[in-house]
């Protein structure tokens, strides 16, 4: 069962090039051009505001190569074997900013194609600026994939019902919504998720938030599976 993202961000900026570079490079890039692709473990570039990472953390990963025609409709071809354990987070970052008191808006769509099989979930995973909250929405999951923590019951937000979990991972809080139903395109009212947590749970105070992360938490994908996102938007205010 996956447990959570964390430790990716950290990982990511430490962790030293491991044997895997070489592996990566059996992953395919699309048939058409992009206009960027990389297949490097920690491959990054910034297109129209977002920056988009391939991110390659968890062990045990095989190959995986990320494309993008922006920052908002990009993909990856991901085979990462079929064992326990998060391989990879692949995702477009867009930096918020603002406390969420100071937020009078915050929304995001999305357009998805995913694979029917493999494990994995498409999620948001937002994180304050101290990197000490960390608050994910799984909008569709497949396979052996849970989240971290205990289950604190549904609540309708945003737009969607959520079963929400608290858990801590030794670095920091972790507080994942996962859809009752799968959904391969909508949109999320993000603001009043963050006011929830803040305002009705007090489970932090007016952190100001930082990255709003959009990507796929993959933890195998088998003979290599293709995970797209058609589109996708970020608005606040």
């Amino acid at each position: 069962m996956a447990t959570t993202t964390s430790g990716r961000l950290a990982t990511a900026l430490i962790a030293p090039a491991l044997a895997l570079g070489a592996t990566v490079a059996l992953a395919s890039a699309p048939a058409s051009a992009a206009v960027w692709s990389s297949c490097d473990q920690w491959g990054s570039t910034t297109l129209n505001g977002y920056t988009l990472y391939n991110d390659i953390w968890g062990s045990g990963a095989g190959a995986q190569c990320i494309w993008a025609n922006s920052g908002t409709n990009w993909g990856v071809n991901a085979n990462h074997p079929n064992t326990g354990g998060i391989k990879a987070y692949p995702n477009a970052k867009k930096v918020i900013g603002k406390p969420v008191a100071s937020l009078s808006s915050l929304t995001s769509s999305y357009n998805v194609s995913v694979p029917s099989s493999g494990a994995y979930n498409t999620s948001y995973d937002i994180w304050d600026t101290g990197y000490k909250y960390e608050i994910m929405l799984w909008v569709n999951k497949t396979g052996a994939v849970g989240p971290l923590g205990s289950s604190q019951g549904t609540v309708s937000l945003g737009g969607s019902t959520w079963t929400v979990y608290k858990g801590n991972n030794g670095s920091n809080d972790v507080f994942s919504f996962v859809r009752s139903s799968n959904s391969s395109s909508g949109t999320v009212n993000i603001l009043p998720i963050l006011k929830w947590i803040k305002d009705t749970k007090g489970w932090f105070g007016n952190v100001t938030i930082g990255d709003l992360q959009f990507g796929f938490e993959i933890t195998s994908s088998s003979g290599g599976l293709n995970f797209t996102v058609n589109s996708e938007s970020v608005s606040s205010g």
